[in-house]
């Protein structure tokens, strides 16, 4: 069975997910966005009290809010940072992604090395195989990592619960987003639970039958057919 434990950090609310099976002392990180010392003793100090240690982080995309804690955990931990390639350009310049926030925002260069990633590789991480979905749309190398053993997705800023990962800032695209979602990730089982970078966890079923953006009337461009799209027996 496995277990997950979601953190939010940083001013902009970003979900950390510590992720584990029964039988491990090892766990996965995903996302670790922590801004302040405090939220990395709050991640560390939760791990320490659980008996876990981390094995490897993985990353959805290159955003910094989702990266911002990388560097101090690996000053901790020896374990590799898993990120799609075509985000290397994003992580290494977020300054000019994101250029359009408060100057006392702070945002900074990050210098990390990774691992690379490509669709339908599966690694295994604290003894749980998952599945690499590249869904690019909100940034080009966004992935969502799918465990079907147990029913559960990280989908990053792919998907959330009742919206979907803006598109507007450098490497986003809005067509190339929906058609990830539609071919990617409503195709899944509808029972599969989804825990996305930010905001509360939801299912495939609920986002598919209920997410407005999801919907045909919403399509401008009417070249994502939904038909065939089966949603838990519902299609």
């Amino acid at each position: 069975m496995i277990h997950s434990r979601i953190f939010t950090f940083n001013p902009l609310g970003t979900n950390c997910v510590v992720v584990w099976a029964d039988g491990q002392g090892a766990c996965t990180l995903v996302d670790p966005g922590m801004s302040s010392d405090e939220g990395v003793k709050d991640l560390t100090d939760y791990m320490d009290r659980e008996g876990l240690r981390p094995d490897a982080i993985l990353l959805t995309h290159g955003h910094f809010d989702h990266v911002w804690g990388v560097e101090k955990l690996l000053a901790r931990y020896d374990i590799p940072v898993y990120m799609h390639p075509a985000d290397k350009e994003i992580l290494a310049d977020c300054g000019s992604v994101f250029s359009g926030l408060p100057k006392s925002f702070k945002v900074f260069q990050h210098h990390f090395a990774t691992a690379d990633l490509a669709d339908g590789d599966v690694i295994t991480t604290a003894g749980t195989p998952w599945t690499v979905i590249h869904t690019p749309g909100h940034t080009p190398g966004g992935v969502c990592y799918y465990s079907a053993e147990n029913s559960l997705l990280l989908s990053g800023d792919t998907l959330f619960a009742g919206s979907i990962g803006r598109t507007d800032l450098g490497g986003g695209d809005y067509d190339v987003l929906m058609h990830s979602i539609l071919q990617k990730l409503l195709v899944l089982p509808g029972d599969t639970d989804v825990i996305p970078g930010h905001g509360q966890p939801t299912t495939i079923a609920k986002e598919g039958m209920s997410n407005p953006f999801l919907q045909p009337f919403n399509n401008p461009e009417g070249d994502f057919p939904q038909e065939g799209i089966a949603i838990d027996g519902f299609v």
